[in-house]
């Protein structure tokens, strides 16, 4: 009996997908990535004034804000909420897995830990390789990850939900077909090439 009222008490994203048991294996990552359970993914945008506040940010909700980046989804929360609620659906078909598991794999293996930066020395540019911020790489991760999503629904009859649940699996599993694994890995060698 009190099993089954704990387990009611638990707060669930979606009211179906648990935040229990799901650990950031990358140590530089963890302070950033927050899995703070919550029903509905909505902030209301109070991190938004004030520095490194988005790090108490839920990371499926960054993920949405993500999806409202620019094109026709700009600034429409709702719809970007239903359509991360639509490929949670299907990544749980797919894989059988948690997809917040799968979504916190995916940041993990689609953020950089090297970039370069330009350097002006005389008049001439050059291109230095830098370690990437946490805060950053979790912001590109999810920036490649969407936009990954968003190039391979245009022109085809794969809807936005599917092309996201498939990059989120193929980045969850690191294979080299995911956008976000791939821009890693080019980021990665531009950088290891300008040391």
């Amino acid at each position: 009996m009190s099993q089954t009222v704990a387990e009611s008490q638990e707060i669930k994203l979606f009211q179906k997908w648990s935040f229990k048991d799901i650990t950031v294996k990358d140590i530089g990552l963890q302070r950033y990535l927050n899995l703070t359970p919550m029903v509905a993914p909505h902030s209301m945008g109070r991190h938004e004034h004030q520095r490194f506040r988005k790090a108490r940010v839920n990371i499926v909700e960054r993920l949405i804000n993500g999806l409202m980046r620019g094109g026709k989804n700009a600034g429409k929360k709702a719809k970007a909420t239903n359509i991360v609620k639509e490929a949670f659906e299907i990544i749980n078909v797919k894989t059988g897995k948690n997809p917040v598991e799968v979504l916190v794999q995916a940041v993990e293996n689609c953020s950089p830990c090297e970039d370069t930066t330009r350097v002006s020395y005389g008049g001439v540019v050059y291109h230095l390789s830098v370690d990437v911020a946490p805060q950053r790489r979790i912001d590109l991760a999810i920036r490649h990850i969407t936009a990954g999503a968003k190039a391979s629904s245009i022109n085809t009859p794969k809807s936005i939900q599917e092309t996201l649940a498939d990059e989120l699996v193929l980045a969850a599993a690191k294979d080299i077909k995911s956008a976000g694994v791939a821009k890693r890995n080019e980021i990665e060698r531009v950088a290891q090439s300008s040391r």
